[in-house]
């Protein structure tokens, strides 16, 4: 069974043209998030997934450059560019996860996997993005590969809601869906820890720049909390902005 994680990516940014690939410590928000995510114990493996349009070629450029696959396909589509590369790489379970969290904890997707893989046999989806209790720029979501597949062949090819991925099967009825709530510990989800903004960029620089400065690479979500807790004018920064997904969530 192969496990394989998605990172949705894009330079098209409405908000923040070419997020992905601004620079931090000499590093683009993309490869600190690859840096992270090759942590995990239960990824097999990563592939980006970028469109096939000019302006996402340094994101293909990067990706060679640092022998991580690249899968291209649709810029507005994403259900089928994401849907394609399950089929190109024949992804068994595929995490989805997304180019505006270029911190997400390991820790945290690895117990998102492990809650599917314990109970796969009672759900088709273990995520923590139906409700946000975790800090936005955390969430993930975990599924039979197959399963987008179907969902891609079902839903109209002029459907607007095709630039999303998982709400098709986190909003349908047809699927079982597990959202986990975050612990008490990481219970923060007034902190956004996300990069849609350039605000949200300003707070993610100073929490990354922050922990390589202590030469803290490996950060957890804890300390993170804990930082931003110690310093709350951070935690200002960003907190005005318009989040457009908070429409697909079942938040109170």
């Amino acid at each position: 069974m192969k496990i394989v994680g998605s990172v949705q990516a894009r330079m098209a940014s409405t908000r923040l043209p070419g997020k992905v690939l601004k620079q931090v410590c000499g590093q683009p928000l993309l490869g600190w998030q690859l840096d992270r995510l090759a942590q995990s114990r239960l990824l097999d493996s990563m592939i980006v997934a970028t469109s096939t349009s000019e302006l996402d070629n340094p994101i293909a450029e990067f990706c060679y450059q640092h022998q991580i696959p690249c899968f291209r396909g649709s810029e507005n589509d994403v259900l089928s560019r994401i849907s394609d590369a399950i089929r190109t790489y024949q992804i068994d379970v595929h995490v989805e996860l997304f180019g505006d969290c270029p911190v997400v904890d390991p820790h945290i997707v690895d117990e998102i996997i492990g809650a599917y893989l314990k109970y796969s046999s009672q759900y088709d989806c273990v995520c923590n993005s139906v409700k946000t209790t975790y800090p936005p720029g955390q969430e993930v979501l975990v599924h039979r590969g197959s399963i987008l597949t179907e969902v891609d062949s079902q839903i109209a090819a002029d459907n607007p809601l095709r630039e999303h991925v998982g709400i098709h099967i986190t909003k349908n009825p047809k699927y079982r869906v597990l959202n986990l709530e975050a612990p008490k510990r990481y219970r923060y989800p007034e902190l956004y820890l996300e990069v849609d903004t350039e605000n949200d960029f300003q707070l993610v620089s100073n929490i990354i720049e922050h922990f390589i400065r202590i030469e803290q690479h490996n950060f957890s979500l804890a300390q993170m909390i804990e930082y931003l807790q110690k310093n709350p004018g951070l935690i200002e920064i960003n907190q005005s902005e318009e989040r457009r997904w908070k429409e697909f969530r079942d938040d109170p």
